[in-house]
């Protein structure tokens, strides 16, 4: 994710020593919390952004979602 505000050569989060599980530390990211981060990146709100798909208005960061603030620069 270089470029785009976030800060180089940062680590977010941590897991075991097998990568398996992950280690409580107040930085865990879900799927949606990276896309929300992403979208963030970009300039576009994830919460506004919605699609249709089947009759059924969808975000990509589902009802949750959080932007980490920890990682711009």
């Amino acid at each position: 994710m270089a470029g785009g505000g976030i800060r180089g050569g940062l680590t977010w989060g941590s897991t075991d020593e097998f990568g398996y599980r992950y280690i409580e530390d107040g930085q865990e990211m879900h799927v949606h919390d990276l896309h929300a981060t992403m979208l963030a990146a970009f300039g576009i709100d994830h919460e506004k952004l919605i699609y249709r798909f089947q009759g059924r208005d969808f975000r990509l960061t589902d009802v949750s979602g959080k932007i980490a603030r920890g990682i711009f620069a």
